[in-house]
C-alpha cells in the first residue's frame, strides 16, 4: 500500500535521527515544501566537535529530567540543524512543512514560528506543554501521527 505524504516524509525522518550521537534521544527532522525535501536535520554537535557518543552526556551526569536545562547539552536539536542548513545555504522554508520524530521543545518551537514554517508534523512525546500552547497561539498547523 502506498504511504501518504506524511508518512512518507515521517519514514524518512526515522531514518534520519539514526544519525544522532545523542546518547538519550535520538530525534530526525526534515523540512519539505510542495512534496520536495529542503533539510534534513539530527540532534548531534555543531561540526568539528567530538560528539556526545564520544565524549559523554553532561545533562546524564547531572541527571537532569528530558526536557529541562537545555543550555547544558553540547547537541543542536534536529529541528535546529534542518533550519540552520536552509539558512547556511539560502534556501527559504517560508510555508513549509516539518516533520519530526518528536514533539518540539519551547526553543525549537520558537524558531519554527519564526522560520515562516507553517505546518508540524510530529510522531514522538517531548515534556514541554509550553511548545505546544506557543505553537497553536501563533496558528501554524501543528499534527501528531501516532
Amino acid at each position: 500500500m502506498r504511504p501518504s505524504w506524511d508518512e512518507y516524509f515521517m519514514e524518512i525522518a526515522e531514518t534520519v535521527k539514526k544519525r544522532s550521537t545523542c546518547l538519550r534521544r535520538q530525534v530526525g527532522a526534515i523540512i519539505v515544501k510542495d512534496n520536495r525535501i529542503l533539510t534534513t536535520g539530527y540532534n548531534g554537535v555543531p561540526p568539528k566537535m567530538k560528539h556526545c557518543d564520544e565524549v559523554g552526556c553532561l545533562r546524564q551526569k547531572l541527571n537532569i529530567p528530558s526536557g529541562q536545562r537545555h543550555e547544558l547539552c553540547r547537541a543542536l536539536h534536529a529541528e535546529q540543524n534542518a533550519i540552520v542548513q536552509v539558512a547556511k545555504y539560502g534556501i527559504s522554508i517560508e510555508g513549509a512543512t516539518i516533520y519530526i520524530t518528536h514533539q518540539p521543545c519551547i526553543i525549537c518551537a520558537k524558531l519554527i514560528i519564526a522560520s515562516g514554517i507553517k505546518r508540524i508534523v510530529y510522531k514522538g512525546e517531548y515534556p514541554d506543554e509550553f511548545s505546544l500552547d506557543m505553537i497553536k497561539e501563533s496558528g501554524i498547523e501543528i499534527v501528531n501521527i501516532k
